[in-house]
């Protein structure tokens, strides 16, 4: 038999806390204890390294074809069910069609949000147990005009220059082409203060890319959605993920239902919330959140 405290709990759970910075900064849990990434990146440890120094310097990357063609037309298939609504204001696009609620509509986004290289950078510039902010699904239709310049992370109101709070992720399903609405981006933009503003004189560059292609940038990054004049639509997929300690853009808790949680991987687990962050963020009543499934 296990021996018990005064208090009448068994010795071998209890924890002794003998500071608060061992408090704050451990992973308390026990059955749910943190999960580390699951998935192998698939580049090599030299070619991981010269992306992280690009993304540092210009303050984003391309990920040429991480995602095959079958996947790329699992969820076009899928969005084609879910495509209608268009913008509601100039930020969104008038002529863009928009799916929120990604986690829990289209299981073929999985691969995107969780994609192992995507993981990988941000396992090194983010903290632990970052978390996916929002993750949509955006069709520019043709004459469609340029989307306002912005950074993701400015509602967080710290001042800048700081580091990103939050990485991004667009993905092409389609071409991005030189005319269809490719993102462009301004390079080392994440530097800038608060004062400076896009200019004319700055340089834009656009993701010029194949389908199954990403843009992965950081959240102080200016960027926007290209303009269409091609004729046709073109299709993205794009994720957002922030720091664990800052409320997410989308309410997950919400909009994914716990039925479909219990069967997602470790790693969309922890994105959608059900993790912590120590000691206790995310907790619910005083517990870890994935204790609030079925049949946990």
């Amino acid at each position: 038999m296990s021996e018990k405290n005064s208090s009448g709990r068994d010795d071998k759970q209890f924890k002794q806390i003998e500071n608060v910075l061992d408090y704050q900064n451990q992973d308390l849990a026990r059955t749910y204890g943190f999960t580390k990434t699951e998935g192998k990146m698939g580049i090599s440890s030299e070619e991981f390294e010269r992306q992280h120094r690009q993304l540092m310097e210009q303050g984003y990357i391309i990920l040429e074809r991480i995602i095959h063609e079958q996947q790329l037309a699992a969820v076009r298939a899928e969005a084609d069910i879910h495509l209608g609504h268009f913008g509601r204001n100039s930020f969104e696009g008038e002529r863009t069609q928009r799916i929120y609620g990604v986690p829990d509509k289209m299981r073929t986004a999985d691969c995107f949000i969780e994609h192992p290289l995507v993981l990988a950078h941000l396992d090194r510039v983010m903290q632990p147990g970052y978390l996916l902010s929002q993750a949509q699904v955006i069709n520019i239709q043709d004459a469609s005009p340029a989307q306002p310049l912005h950074t993701d992370d400015n509602f967080y109101r710290v001042p800048r220059p700081r580091p990103a709070f939050s990485v991004a992720t667009v993905f092409a399903i389609d071409d991005f082409t030189e005319d269809n609405g490719a993102t462009v981006a301004i390079p080392r933009s994440h530097n800038w203060d608060d004062e400076r503003l896009p200019s004319d004189s700055d340089e834009l560059v656009k993701a010029v890319m194949p389908a199954g292609s990403c843009i992965l940038f950081l959240g102080t990054l200016w960027h926007g959605g290209g303009e269409n004049f091609s004729g046709k639509s073109r299709l993205a997929l794009t994720c957002q993920y922030c720091e664990p300690y800052l409320r997410t853009q989308e309410n997950f808790f919400l909009s994914v239902k716990p039925e479909t949680v219990i069967d997602l991987s470790e790693n969309l687990k922890r994105l959608l919330g059900y993790s912590i962050h120590p000691p206790f963020m995310g907790m619910v009543n005083g517990m870890h959140p994935k204790r609030t499934l079925p049949g946990a």
